[in-house]
Formats: C-alpha cells, sequence, structure tokens
C-alpha cells in the first residue's frame, strides 16, 4: 500500500477540487473535477500527469470538468454505479463494499446516498483519506436533494464508523456557516465552541478550514450527533436518530 500525496484546488465560489497521487506509480487521481483548467493547471504545476478522475456525485460542481480533462489527458473515470448515466464520460462504475486501486493506493468505496440518489465516498484507509463529496461537510452535510433522511442518517453512520484520525477532504467550504448554526443546536457543546473560535480565526487569515480530523466532527458536528440521548431530548426525539436528524436538517435548511 502507498500513501497518497494530496492537494487541495480552491475552486468556482466556495469549492475544493483535490489531486490525489500515488508516488510509486506516478498515478493522479482528480476528485470532483467542478472545473477542467485549475485542475489541468495544478497537477501541471506539480508535474503529474492525470491519469483518472474519481466522481462522488453528479452535480455539475463535481462533475463539470470532467470530458475537458478526459479529453486532455486521456484519463480514466471512475464514478458512482447507482447513477452511471448522469456522470460525464464515465468508464468504471463502483458501489457499497468494493475497492478502487489508484496504483498501490486502494480505496473501498462506499454508498452514501442522501444527497443524491447515487452519491458515493471512497476511503483510502493507508492514506488516512475520506473524499466524501456533499455527504459529509466539517460541522455539517449535504442536504437531502434526491434521498431521505433515514438514507442520509445511514449514510453518514457508515462514515462515523471510520477511524478518527481520518481527513475529511469534503467538497466545499462551508464550515463557518455550518459552525454557527451547530451553535444553535448545542450551545452548551464546549468542544463546539472552541473550534468555532479556531474556524473563524483561520477563515479570519484566509486558510481553509477543509480538511479535518473525523474524531473532530463525532464531537462537534451535530449531524454525527443524532443517536447521542441528550441531543434527542433537545429536539423533543427521545430514542429516535432518524427523527433527530431529520430535525436538525430541517433547521439548517430554514437557517
Amino acid at each position: 500500500m502507498a500513501a497518497l500525496i494530496i492537494r487541495q484546488i480552491p475552486a468556482r465560489q466556495d469549492n475544493y477540487i483535490y489531486l490525489a497521487h500515488e508516488p510509486e506509480t506516478g498515478l493522479t487521481a482528480v476528485v470532483d473535477p467542478a472545473d477542467a483548467a485549475p485542475a489541468l493547471e495544478a497537477a501541471q504545476s506539480e508535474g503529474w500527469k492525470i491519469s483518472h478522475i474519481l466522481n462522488t456525485h453528479h452535480h455539475g460542481d463535481h462533475t463539470g470538468g470532467n470530458l475537458e480533462i478526459k479529453q486532455a489527458t486521456g484519463c480514466t473515470i471512475v464514478g458512482p454505479r447507482a447513477d452511471h448515466d448522469r456522470i460525464p464520460g464515465i468508464d468504471i462504475d463502483v458501489g457499497d463494499g468494493d475497492t478502487y486501486a489508484l496504483g498501490k493506493a486502494v480505496a473501498r468505496v462506499f454508498d452514501v446516498p442522501g444527497h443524491t440518489r447515487g452519491h458515493i465516498a471512497f476511503w483510502f484507509g493507508d492514506s488516512k483519506a475520506l473524499f466524501c463529496g456533499d455527504t459529509l461537510f466539517i460541522m455539517g452535510c449535504g442536504r437531502t436533494f434526491e434521498g431521505t433522511a433515514a438514507q442520509m442518517w445511514n449514510s453518514l453512520s457508515k462514515l462515523k464508523a471510520l477511524p478518527p484520525e481520518t481527513q475529511v477532504y469534503c467538497a466545499h467550504e462551508y464550515t463557518q456557516s455550518n459552525a454557527r448554526f451547530a451553535v444553535t443546536v448545542e450551545p452548551d457543546n464546549k468542544d463546539l465552541l472552541a473550534r468555532v473560535e479556531k474556524v473563524n480565526a483561520m477563515r479570519s487569515a484566509g486558510k481553509p478550514t477543509v480538511p479535518d480530523a473525523l474524531g473532530e466532527e463525532f464531537k462537534t458536528n451535530p449531524f454525527l450527533r443524532a443517536d447521542l440521548p441528550a441531543l434527542q431530548q433537545a429536539v423533543g426525539s427521545p430514542g429516535d436518530p432518524v427523527a433527530t436528524f431529520a430535525t436538525i436538517r430541517l433547521r439548517k435548511d430554514k437557517f
């Protein structure tokens, strides 16, 4: 197994594209290319040749660069089996329980529907890297556009089972807004309050808040904490994590 070298590329207003380079074989994947130019320029700057695209879901701000990058590099596009027909240029589809090797770096694939019906996540365990698209954000999660609260909670529960040292490479810089909302759910959460201060300082300094450790999410992300009795009680759904999650998600949608 080989550890990936990961480069983060800001795109559009608040997107992140990632380059994941496997140094032993020289293979390089672009994860969720919103646009082609930033990914191609970053790869050229690093001296890497793009060999793959890894798509987590079909939205245009994750697949918009697919065809142009493929035309420029001849790369292989890997995406969700459950959404094959909506992934531009897809060559290989994968789904829950599959593994996919980028050279000597191997990802485990999870089906994580909810935001979209065919969303997947790639977990490179040896690199401690989770590419989760719009399913999980730092202190937040994606809207349930094409799925249900039950599906989304089940999806988040899969990611919650990963090691706490896993780094969450989500696709958007939404953290400050997520943090402001999280405090309304758990105003007495000392870990959360401390993290909000840290996030605000990072953003004031122009620094990205992504990635961050999954273990921090366990302590501060209300969407991952819907199974906690105290939070269930606070939102009026004791013993019911799905109803608790649904209530929190609805509140966030209106926030």
